[in-house]
This record gives C-alpha cells, sequence and structure tokens, in this order.
C-alpha cells in the first residue's frame, strides 16, 4: 500500500473517530487503538508490534485533541488547578510506568488486557452508574497515588484517562463540569509523557514498519488529527439527535463487540 493510500485510510480514520468520540462524548482512544489495530493488520504490520503501535500512536493524537479540549476547559474556568497539581507527579510517572509494562507484554497479551478494559467500560455504560459525588478531597499523598494508577492504566490502553478521572474527581468533590474539565487536562502529561515513552521503548525495533518512530505511527498521527478535530463536532450535532439512554446503549454494545473481537 502506497504511503498516498495510507494517508487517506488514517484521514478517513480520524472522521470516524472524531465523529464518534463527538457522538458518545469520550476521548477517542477507544475507538482509535481498535481501528488502528485493524488497519495496521491489513497492511501486514507484524502481530508482534500491532498492538503497542496502536496504542502509541492514539496516545500521540491525545496529545494534540487533548490539548484542544483542555484550552477550551480552561478559558471557561472549568479545571481545578488544585487536583489537578496534586494529581501530576503520579500522572507522569503512571504513565511511564504503564508503557514499560506495555513493553513487557506480547502483542497478544496487551490486546487481551485491552479488550477486558473495554469490556468494563462498556458494562459501566450499559448498567448508567455515574460517578458517585463526594464533599472532601483526599492528602496529597493519596491524589499521588491515583494520579500514578489512572495514568498508568490509561498509557498501558493508550486513552486519556477519563474512564478513570471523571469518577476519581467527582468523589473528590469536584462538580461533574470541574471533573471533565480536569479530567481534560489531566490527559496531557499522560498522553504526552506516554507517547514519548512509547517512541524511545519502540526505537530501532526491526520489526516497526517504515514511517514509524519507535511505536507511533506517524502517518497515522498526522491523518487522524487533521480529522478528527472538525469531524468531533459533526458527533456533537449527531448526539443532539438521539437520546442519552439511546447513545449509552449502542456504545455500550459497540464497545462489548470491540472487547469480544480482542479476546476471542
Amino acid at each position: 500500500m502506497s504511503l498516498l493510500a495510507s494517508l487517506a485510510g488514517y484521514l478517513v480514520l480520524g472522521m470516524l473517530a472524531g465523529t464518534m468520540a463527538g457522538l458518545y462524548g469520550v476521548g477517542g482512544g477507544l475507538i482509535i487503538v481498535p481501528a488502528l489495530t485493524l488497519a495496521f493488520g491489513l497492511q501486514g504490520v507484524a502481530p508482534e508490534v500491532t498492538m503497542h503501535l496502536a496504542v502509541g500512536t492514539s496516545l500521540a493524537t491525545i496529545v494534540v485533541t487533548g490539548a484542544s479540549s483542555a484550552w477550551g476547559h480552561f478559558r471557561r474556568g472549568s479545571i481545578r488547578r488544585d487536583a489537578f497539581l496534586a494529581l501530576l507527579p503520579g500522572l507522569m510517572l503512571g504513565a511511564i510506568a504503564g508503557v514499560f509494562v506495555a513493553g513487557s507484554l506480547s502483542g497478544g497479551r496487551l490486546g487481551t488486557l485491552f479488550g477486558l478494559f473495554v469490556i468494563l467500560v462498556a458494562l459501566k455504560m450499559a448498567l448508567g452508574r455515574g460517578p458517585r459525588p463526594g464533599s472532601v478531597a483526599p492528602g496529597r499523598a493519596v491524589m499521588g497515588v491515583a494520579g500514578a494508577v489512572i495514568g498508568g492504566v490509561s498509557a498501558l490502553f493508550g486513552i486519556g484517562g477519563g474512564t478513570l478521572s471523571v469518577p476519581w474527581l467527582t468523589r473528590c468533590g469536584a462538580t461533574m463540569t470541574q471533573a471533565v474539565g480536569t479530567s481534560s487536562a489531566c490527559g496531557l502529561p499522560i498522553a504526552l509523557f506516554g507517547a514519548a515513552t512509547f517512541v524511545v521503548v519502540g526505537w530501532g525495533n526491526p520489526q516497526l514498519p517504515a514511517g514509524a518512530a519507535g511505536f507511533v505511527m506517524l502517518p497515522a498521527f498526522l491523518g487522524i488529527v487533521l480529522a478528527s478535530v472538525p469531524f468531533a463536532r459533526l458527533g456533537v450535532l449527531l448526539a443532539h439527535r438521539l437520546s442519552a439512554r439511546t447513545l449509552r446503549l449502542s456504545f455500550a454494545a459497540l464497545l462489548t463487540a470491540v472487547g469480544l473481537k480482542f479476546l476471542l
């Protein structure tokens, strides 16, 4: 497959990922990782590195898309700086550790863990379980540990971390608006440190295809970033035409299908 044809395919993937992210209100990682895994497989990328390449590339795209989201929330004053700064050291260290854990796993084992994680997210969405609000913020030590867990799991699976950080921040006394805004800011250090570490860990791997910088596929990164941001607006428009229950259940069904694909 030529470089031009590959880039065109990644643009289409970015359109789909952006639309679905806007439609379902989630970060693109849960969509981008399985889609890239499929795309890399069709291109003949070695199975041993396909999953790592998909996760690393997903994190790289979140650096750009997450920055746009975080800036928007910052301008609206919906980021809790105290909570973000308390989580930050753990987020950075956890993201780096998560990449090294991913690097120690085979592609098949990493795919299996991703499938289990996606099904758990789908189950949570299908049941409609929202985060329980709290009123007392934990100390900095507890916040640091929480940040490390959020960063580690997010980097391991190539997501921005909202699935974990929004419920945690809500339990720590943040309003839902503050939790979402602060979560978007938390996604930046996770994606930045995670993607950079994936580049280092994968550098020089002989099984990587042309166009890869470590475990980040540059043509895929470019195509997804260019297309996903504008098409996220289309997804938002579509979301307003469907009921919240329909959106939740349809996305849960989609994630279940994706999770089973990785497990079977």
